[in-house]
């Protein structure tokens, strides 16, 4: 029998506590414990990238971090994406390219295309296929998700320069 370990922690901005055994994954904890279901289990490998979450705005795959990890760290995740039920324009921007089918990856592609704008505002088309590269989708194919994350980071430069 584990000893399950309390982990403090701040979630798309909320301070949470939870109990976890040693070998949990960030992404167990966030599905079985915090009820957060947005990241999703694809490989279980850190292959795929449906399970993308921050972790002190770092990108990682919360299927190859341990829950413990966690402990007095900032984890973003999909349901944060979104302020006051407005969505983030990379929600909105995938929805107008039709930039997801499934929506099993979708998740995954959205954390990590908002963390390459959040370092670079301005990627090329190289730079955001290159950084999408850890993040497999198997339906739409990638055009229209490129298409988004450059339309979503212009719409973004645009409002940074009105601010």
């Amino acid at each position: 029998m584990s000893k399950r370990t309390h982990i403090s922690t701040t979630v798309n901005g909320d301070p949470v506590e939870f109990l976890s055994d040693p070998g949990v994954t960030l992404l167990d904890a966030l599905r079985d414990e915090l009820q957060l279901t947005g990241a999703k289990e694809g490989c279980g490998s850190g292959d795929c990238g449906a399970c993308s979450v921050m972790l002190d705005g770092r990108l990682v795959c919360s299927c190859l971090v341990l829950a413990v990890e966690a402990e007095d760290r900032r984890i973003e995740t999909i349901e944060g994406m979104a302020q006051g039920g407005e969505l983030h324009p990379l929600q909105q921007k995938f929805l107008e390219h039709a930039a997801l089918q499934c929506g099993f990856c979708t998740p995954g592609l959205l954390v990590a295309s908002k963390a390459l704008l959040d370092q670079n505002p301005d990627p090329t088309e190289t730079e955001v296929r290159y950084w999408l590269a850890g993040n497999l989708c198997r339906c739409t194919g990638y055009d229209k998700i490129i298409r988004a994350v450059m339309d979503a980071a212009a719409e973004l430069r645009q409002a940074r320069r009105v601010a």
